[in-house]
């Protein structure tokens, strides 16, 4: 049997340590996920970024290297005299971009121009030929041997933008050069808008040279999710800048999400605590009134026992017939007859408060005269206090009059009053029992001069199964249920019960009833 209890005891100190550890990695694991989930968020945001600079740049590399096809199939490097002529015919509709075709002869001499055919006017085609052969030639990637794969050159002189596409031939035996060349400021103002349009609701995208001037394009903000890249086969100088327009807000509402889930998890910590405080403070009361209770029982059950045993020794001295005289048998009776009464008393008082546990209370107000019911709850102890050597009085002020109450729960009230009084103040002489009115209320006071009780126990004696310290140390048994029992009695009459000291020592007891 002891062994349970034990366990129950350990069981909290146990529990709480475990559910505080699981509250402790719950709340870890949750801040964990919540910043991982906010990396992923700016993660994702930036992978959106990147492919659509990627699809953006990618579509521009696409769209010149179409019309390069274009050309290498249109021009017949064998007719140098027709040179051109075909594509010129279909140049505007195929490939809008590209001013000029050019047939570049590497073995010879000066690298001299052997096929040349133009879109642009006579005096700047004539100017990007000279600056072809002796500028923009050296920066090309020829090698020693033909390189059949388009490649591209992209460069600037003089303040302008030059975009070369040329293929390595060998005709004849010798190397030659076919170049395209593009107009720059056409692809700006032409293809850029048509391939990065305004109207794209979800980004923003500009393009700036090698020395971050813009070429194309609004100022974009430089915030973690503006992203930059340069087109890999075409205008690779150059660099494209994609923004998201919701990536702003999206932060914020990153931001803001996080910031709601810690609030959730403070929150939900408050609520664990909290919980747990109440459970804590609820399972020491419990155990407290668990306490109180058995204090109670083994208290009753003294409390019934000593009466009992009282009766049943001197009903079998009466019943043996060993009584020496008259005297002595009618000093018997009156004992068995005053210990019935303490007995039923207590029983009274236990059923009365088991029913005000239960909410099942019942008071049979009728109007009735306060000081004889007073006097007859006084009367139901004299003669306890005639034995204890207590001298009993009652005082009734003439302006106690009639009242609406339940005479028998304020005769047990008193009783009570009276019966703590004999019981916890032994040494005092005198008990005093005043009914008055005072301020429209009836008052029943019941004053000894015993020790008194503590400031600190005043409110507290007033609980269930409560008792004053100075009744524990001086180790007089009671239920702990009489003055609560009085409490209840005095508020279901609309008044109060408190307890003061009293001149020169001792407590005055106090049962204010209403003014009804």
């Amino acid at each position: 049997m002891s062994e349970r209890p034990r366990r129950e005891r350990l069981l909290p100190f146990l529990w709480i340590p475990a559910v505080v550890v699981a509250l402790i990695v719950l709340l870890g694991v949750t801040f964990r996920n919540s910043f991982q989930l906010e990396k992923l968020r700016e993660q994702s945001v930036v992978e959106a970024t990147l492919t659509l600079a990627n699809e953006k740049a990618d579509r521009l590399d696409k769209s010149l290297i179409e019309q390069d096809n274009a050309v290498l199939a249109l021009v017949d490097l064998e007719e140098r005299f027709r040179f051109g002529a075909d594509w010129l015919a279909v140049a505007a509709r195929q490939t809008p971009t590209v001013r000029g075709v050019l047939l570049v002869d590497l073995a010879s001499q000066g690298r001299e121009i052997v096929g040349f055919a133009s879109r642009a006017p006579a005096p700047e085609a004539e100017d990007f030929r000279r600056r072809l052969v002796y500028v923009l030639l050296p920066e090309m990637d020829l090698g020693r041997e033909p390189r059949a794969e388009l490649r591209h050159l992209h460069t600037t002189h003089a303040g302008q933008s030059y975009l070369l596409s040329y293929w390595q031939r060998d005709l004849k035996g010798r190397r030659h050069l076919l170049v395209a060349w593009h107009d720059v400021p056409r692809i700006v103002h032409d293809v850029f808008p048509r391939l990065y349009s305004d109207r794209d609701p979800h980004s923003r995208v500009n393009v700036v040279d090698a020395d971050g001037r813009i070429v194309f394009g609004p100022s974009l903000s430089r915030g973690g999710f503006t992203l930059g890249r340069r087109f890999d086969t075409t205008l690779y100088k150059w660099r494209l800048n994609v923004t998201l327009i919701s990536a702003e807000g999206l932060t914020a509402a990153v931001a803001r999400r996080r910031r709601l889930e810690m609030a959730l998890v403070g929150l939900s910590w408050l609520v664990v605590i909290a919980g747990l405080t109440v459970v804590l403070v609820a399972a020491a009361r419990e155990r407290k009134l668990s306490n109180l209770k058995s204090d109670f029982v083994a208290n009753v059950s003294h409390e019934l026992k000593t009466p009992l045993s009282l009766v049943r020794m001197f009903g079998e001295l009466l019943q043996s017939g060993r009584v020496e005289n008259e005297e002595k048998r009618a000093q018997y009776l009156d004992i068995i007859v005053s210990e019935s009464e303490r007995l039923a008393a207590l029983i009274e008082n236990v059923l009365d408060f088991a029913k005000v546990e239960r909410g099942k209370a019942a008071y049979d107000f009728t109007r009735a005269n306060v000081g004889q019911v007073v006097q007859r709850a006084v009367e139901a102890c004299r003669v306890r206090a005639q034995r204890g050597g207590v001298e009993l009085v009652l005082d009734v002020d003439p302006d106690v009059d009639d009242a609406l109450l339940d005479q028998r729960a304020v005769e047990i009230a008193v009783i009570n009053l009276v019966d703590n009084a004999l019981k916890y103040a032994p040494e005092s002489e005198r008990v005093t029992v005043h009914a008055r009115r005072v301020e429209g209320e009836l008052r029943v006071e019941v004053t000894d001069a015993g020790p008194g009780i503590p400031a600190e126990d005043r409110k507290r004696i007033w609980e269930r199964f409560v008792r004053a310290q100075t009744a524990q140390d001086g180790r007089v048994r009671g239920s702990g249920i009489g003055l609560a029992l009085v409490k209840h009695i005095a508020e279901a009459h609309g008044g109060r019960a408190w307890v003061e000291p009293a001149e020169p020592k001792g407590s005055r007891f106090v049962l204010a009833l209403g003014s009804s």
